[in-house]
């Protein structure tokens, strides 16, 4: 199978990730995690449960629309609920178990920034900002990360600033924390990422076609875990990328790509 394209491997290789136990939301702006979800509940997670928007249980909605937040996403939904505030207490209790983070800068233990380049008091850049990442990071048992920017300017050794909590410092931090779960993986234009179980860095789990270990190194800013030899990741079958486009025929799902260029 050769007829596709890089966002919808990427779609198909986040989906993946999602097992029928999921029970997922969805915040802005975010194309490729809501096709991911719906791609997994259509093929392998029947059962996985996505709440759309943070109000709209198991919406069925014909595509995606213009946006990841607007009303038309909830077209089917089984309820909704009365206010986006309503989801903070199954977040709260792990109901809801699985959530996908992007950010500007993302660090070897899948720590996210989102809020400032330099300095806080006196940034280079401003950022959109958090919008719950800190506390999302610490309360959902499965982070998944995802990336349409694999370069050392987004995967650094150091945040400027930590938005949303991965794995902390790494090894046993979150657990001394008293928290649990954590980061699973990471889907970028380049490569599958997962974390070491006892280190808790980023470790290179596959490169997708056409890139080599060499070339995700060389965009990484941080030192990878790569152990043995590294395979390369699934293309997506043709069922995939059927589905894909059937669900988000207007390709909004490439707006990040397109935005990462």
């Amino acid at each position: 199978m050769s007829d596709y394209e890089l966002d919808e491997l990427v779609v198909a290789a986040l989906a993946r990730e999602f097992p029928d136990d999921t029970v997922a939301f969805n915040g802005a702006v975010s194309f490729v995690p809501v096709c991911a979800l719906m791609l997994a509940r259509a093929t392998h997670s029947p059962n996985l449960v996505w709440v759309a928007g943070s109000i709209a249980v198991d919406p069925q909605p014909t595509e995606i629309p213009e946006s990841t937040l607007v009303s038309t996403l909830w077209d089917g939904a089984t309820m909704l609920q009365s206010s986006v505030a309503d989801f903070w207490a199954y977040a709260q209790s792990g109901r809801l178990n699985s959530f996908c983070f992007r950010g500007a800068q993302m660090d070897a233990h899948g720590n996210v920034n989102n809020t400032v380049i330099g300095a806080y008091d006196e940034p280079k850049i401003r950022l959109p900002g958090g919008g719950g990442m800190a506390d999302l990071g610490c309360l959902v048992p499965r982070i998944y990360l995802w990336s349409t920017t694999h370069d050392t300017r987004t995967f650094v050794e150091r945040l400027d600033f930590r938005s949303g909590l991965g794995w902390g410092d790494g090894g046993d931090h979150r657990e001394r924390l008293g928290l649990s779960g954590g980061p699973v993986a990471c889907v970028t234009n380049l490569a599958v990422l997962d974390f070491h179980p006892e280190s808790r860095r980023m470790r290179l789990r596959s490169v997708h076609p056409g890139v080599s270990v060499e070339d995700v190194v060389a965009a990484t800013g941080f030192e990878l875990v790569i152990e043995g030899d590294v395979p390369e990741t699934p293309a997506p079958s043709a069922e995939e990328v059927q589905l894909i486009r059937t669900l988000d025929p207007t390709g909004a799902r490439r707006r990040e790509f397109a935005a990462a260029r």
